[in-house]
């Protein structure tokens, strides 16, 4: 499990592509520095698994559905990526329960510049949309982010993002036009799946 607080940006060292899998060698000295095979790291918010490791690099492994549902299957050697390692049981909860299973893409739409933060509005795909309100938690890229806006009509959600987010964090240069990943709330998914498989009568 994860939470959303990325440890470091890093970035894409190579690619090797199969014929409907990938495996990729990411820089990452911090995220490296504890990291054993078998380790899960979260690479722009996709949960991945570690195969090797060494020099400050860590190579994982893509399946075809991770390459399906996520921007990696666009990834290419020098892109910036965000890092975050699991969450040890010990440790301090920042973020929201972030799993890395990416629920889809989306398009920066628009970015409104303020005095000491950005505004930055993305596309919202329709099958995504009953588990996204307004002031409640969603995953952009691996970064945990609170929804500061919803546009049903367009189709649309927007998210502040402080200094601190676009200075050490892929979100700080994307532009209109760049894909995303989103990883929705899982608590709002169980309840819809939990209210869809209970009749109507008890929900009175």
């Amino acid at each position: 499990m994860f939470t959303g607080i990325v440890e470091e940006l890093g970035h894409v060292v190579e690619i090797e592509h199969g014929a409907d899998s990938a495996r990729l060698t990411v820089h990452g000295p911090l995220v490296t520095s504890d990291a054993a095979h078998g380790a899960s790291i979260a690479v722009n918010g996709v949960c991945l698994t570690v195969v090797d490791h060494g020099e400050g690099r860590f190579v994982v492994d893509v399946m075809a559905e991770t390459l399906r549902r996520s921007s990696l299957a666009a990834a290419t050697p020098g892109a910036p990526v965000n890092l975050e390692r699991a969450m040890p049981a010990d440790g301090r909860f920042g973020g929201h329960v972030v799993q890395g299973h990416v629920d889809g893409t989306a398009e920066v739409v628009s970015r409104e510049p303020g005095d000491r933060w950005e505004v930055v509005t993305f596309t919202l795909p329709s099958a995504l949309s009953a588990y996204v309100v307004e002031k409640g938690s969603i995953t952009v890229d691996g970064v945990s982010l609170t929804v500061s806006a919803l546009d049903d009509e367009a189709g649309t959600f927007s998210v502040s993002l402080i200094p601190t987010t676009l200075d050490l964090t892929t979100l700080g240069a994307r532009r209109p036009g760049d894909v995303v990943n989103l990883e929705v709330d899982v608590l709002a998914k169980y309840v819809q799946r939990l209210l869809a498989a209970t009749p109507a009568k008890e929900h009175r």
